[in-house]
């Protein structure tokens, strides 16, 4: 990973938020909108919106029970407001998976341009290929024992 590209201090800026009830990607992303805090100027409504209208483009489902939700185009607007906030579903949801899984956690990424917000993604798919890194995933792992993953997989 680059140096510039810091995926423990996205998440840790976003968040990981545990047992987020939801039945459709709606209304998780709904929910997990009014439970994040935002930067100034970037409403819940905005976020939500974002994410449902991306969503209906077509899914953010990778496999594994994962899901990348994001926006077609950057709402954050200054580099410091950037995050990924990581979402636990207390019931696994469908969302057309390629491998057919339901989703189970979510990975929100708020970036505030498509080169940064393609790094992330790559940085992801990365740790995604890590056993290990989807068990804990499973397990609802904590922001410790996440980014010491991330590190030791890094």
């Amino acid at each position: 990973m680059e140096s510039e590209l810091d995926i423990t201090k996205l998440i840790h800026r976003g968040g990981i938020f545990v047992d987020v009830e939801g039945n459709s990607p709606k209304e998780i992303y709904e929910t997990i909108s009014k439970k994040i805090e935002l930067p100034e100027g970037i409403s819940a409504e905005q976020i939500s919106n974002a994410l449902n209208a991306r969503e209906m483009v077509l899914s953010t489902a990778v496999g594994n029970g994962i899901a990348l939700p994001h926006a077609r185009t950057p709402l954050i607007k200054e580099e410091e407001d950037q995050r990924i906030i990581v979402v636990y579903l207390k019931n696994p949801i469908e969302m057309k998976a390629p491998d057919e899984r339901p989703v189970s956690t979510m990975f929100i990424i708020l970036t505030n341009n498509s080169q940064l917000h393609l790094k992330v993604l790559s940085a992801l798919a990365g740790l995604f290929r890590s056993l290990r890194f989807r068990r804990a995933l499973e397990e609802h792992a904590g922001e410790a024992e996440l980014f010491a993953l991330i590190k030791e997989l890094d």
